[in-house]
């Protein structure tokens, strides 16, 4: 995280918050004891869609088209009058495609939608 700009108050109050907690895992009706967490992304109000947005934010390098992020919701816009217009947004969700396989992290494509402006 300091590696991607944050102050160096972010990481001991990220240690801090887990200090001090337990967790178990539990299958079925069998659990494990409790163990300290001694690793992990607190879920607190700001912090959890702070690192998320630290994870995604080189996922527009090379982008050509106009991208909108809003939590985890991602829109890619382009103006498709002709030929070149298709190819360069088909280009960009190549490459939103790699960049999901390179960070494991895949797109649900069946929420994927195409909007058409115009006549």
């Amino acid at each position: 995280m300091e590696r991607d700009g944050s102050d160096g108050c972010t990481n001991p109050w990220i240690r801090n918050s887990l200090d001090g907690h337990l967790q178990r895992v539990a299958v079925n009706s069998l659990k494990s004891k409790w163990r300290s967490v001694r690793s992990g992304v607190p879920q607190l109000l700001v912090l959890g869609p702070m690192l998320f947005n630290i994870f995604v934010s080189d996922m527009d390098s090379g982008i050509k088209c106009i991208l909108s992020n809003l939590d985890n919701d991602t829109k890619v816009c382009g103006t498709v009058n002709m030929l070149e217009g298709r190819d360069t947004i088909q280009k960009d969700l190549d490459r939103f495609e790699k960049w999901g396989h390179a960070n494991l992290l895949m797109f649900n494509k069946a929420k994927c939608e195409a909007l058409h402006m115009g006549w």
